[in-house]
């Protein structure tokens, strides 16, 4: 089969179209799915430039994400068959026989949903990364609750919109962080309750405004560095703050966060996939099954900003890097 390929770690031309051997099924859990798209997330830039997360030799195909048709299945698969169509988050950080820059991948049918009907392929495929963070960092990492308010980095991104999505159906107040009124429009669209122009006010200061001086219940950091210290002052005394990169100690202490007794947590929804916790794999399938709910009832939906074909996975990647993108990314197959 034709797939995408990083061959070294590198930029973006190291991603070239190879032939590879079809991956075939080994266990009686596993379904053979024929691709129709991959969705394309900062970790899949991060893997090509940095190196993959194991020692399995290169080429390496990339790609967490993916959307396509159930071809062939295991003799033990339940609530699957050949003919079906479904989206999932599974391989692609570099271990042998996965990734979804290609043409057919094998996953095991318990880390599978079915595909939204009302979603095309590549809106699916773009999905499950962004939505499983989200759900993770403001569900089970924060518990948020309705009635409560939250703060949301980048909304307009990929994991921002569907983040204000998920905390409106859960019934909060959401207040959001965006570049450009453009982006401001485009999160209100998707449910933000104020659009918060981060360049030309200070975000703690207006999120007091707004909260009547007591901050808000939860805050959630998808942007890392010095956003995630100046976020400490906008969050309540005894609130959450919720992040999915690593702290940067070198430009900020727990100092403030200590004194306001702050309830800080990591979201990697990387982790299930790295260590094989299958239970938790499993409980990301739930979230996923969820989520074809809501999208084919009209509550939750993906802004899928730009699609490419998947000989031009480099372009794609390059316009990750060079940040500010508005939605998703996906590869056609």
């Amino acid at each position: 089969m034709k797939a995408i390929a990083m061959t070294a770690a590198g930029r973006p031309d190291v991603l070239q179209l190879i032939e590879v051997p079809q991956p075939q099924i080994t266990t009686p859990q596993q379904v053979l799915v024929k691709l129709q798209a991959a969705g394309v997330n900062p970790i899949d830039t991060k893997v090509r430039s940095r190196g993959t997360f194991y020692d399995d030799p290169l080429p390496a195909i990339l790609g967490c994400d993916g959307a396509g048709i159930i071809e062939a299945a295991g003799r033990d698969v339940e609530n699957f068959a050949v003919g079906d169509a479904v989206y999932f988050c599974d391989g692609g950080l570099g271990k042998a026989g996965t990734g979804n820059y290609a043409e057919y991948a094998v996953v095991d049918a318990r880390f599978i949903a079915k595909k939204p009907e009302n979603l095309s392929f590549a809106a699916a495929a773009a999905a499950p990364l962004v939505l499983l963070t989200a759900w993770e960092a403001l569900g089970d990492r924060a518990r948020l609750q309705s009635g409560q308010t939250v703060l949301i980095h980048a909304g307009a991104g990929g994991v921002g919109h569907v983040a204000i999505q998920l905390a409106k159906l859960w019934g909060a107040t959401v207040f959001t962080t965006v570049s450009t009124p453009d982006k401001a429009r485009l999160a209100r669209q998707y449910g933000a309750d104020e659009a918060i122009l981060y360049r030309d006010v200070d975000v703690a200061e207006t999120v007091h405004k707004l909260t009547d001086g007591a901050g808000v219940d939860v805050a959630f950091d998808t942007v890392g560095g010095q956003v995630f210290w100046e976020t400490v002052p906008a969050v309540k005394t005894y609130g959450d703050l919720v992040t999915i990169l690593e702290p940067d100690f070198q430009l900020g202490n727990l100092k403030q966060a200590r004194f306001k007794n702050l309830r800080i947590s990591l979201e990697l929804m990387l982790t299930p996939m790295l260590t094989g916790d299958v239970a938790a794999q499993m409980h990301q399938a739930e979230i996923l099954q969820q989520c074809t709910q809501w999208f084919e009832a009209g509550k939750l939906n993906l802004h899928l900003g730009q699609t490419f074909p998947l000989t031009e996975a480099a372009k794609a990647h390059q316009i990750i890097e060079q940040g500010s993108t508005t939605g998703k990314i996906a590869l056609t197959i």
